[in-house]
């Protein structure tokens, strides 16, 4: 019998603060650099619950889960292996901590973006800016 190769769900958060800023993680774990809050769907859970496990458990944050942003599933997007991300846009208040896989969590805005970004989040975050400059989510290709 041939075994299954499938992607991997996982889902991300924009979390939004109510100064303007985002928070994002710099993640303890390969690959290096900061990151949108996020992780692995565990199985019998949803997309939603993983959104808000996975920001309570990196950034010590309650978040309340705004909208569906986009779903982002290029092969090459996570070297590790094929996911498919389903990103959610969040609103929280206070002040980040990193905990669980996240060395650290803080607050960014556009133009102070910190590099290297991990995974494709450079294209998240800049399709999520243009998002909130002119309202338009991004075109599927």
């Amino acid at each position: 019998m041939a075994t299954l190769r499938n992607p991997v769900p996982t889902v991300d958060a924009i979390i939004e603060l109510e100064d303007g800023g985002i928070v994002l993680i710099r993640r303890k774990n390969p690959p290096p650099g900061w990151a949108l809050p996020g992780g692995f769907i565990d199985y019998g859970e949803s997309a939603e619950h993983a959104a808000v496990r996975e920001a309570l458990e990196e950034t010590s944050l309650e978040v309340q889960l705004v909208e569906l942003f986009h779903v982002y599933s290029d092969p090459g997007r996570d070297p590790r292996q094929h996911t498919i991300a389903t990103v959610f846009i969040a609103r929280a208040s206070g002040t980040p901590r990193g905990a669980d896989d996240a060395a650290e969590a803080a607050i960014f805005y556009e133009h102070t973006l910190p590099t290297p970004l991990a995974f494709d989040h450079a294209k998240i975050l800049a399709d999520y800016f243009t998002y909130k400059r002119i309202g338009q989510k991004p075109h599927y290709s």
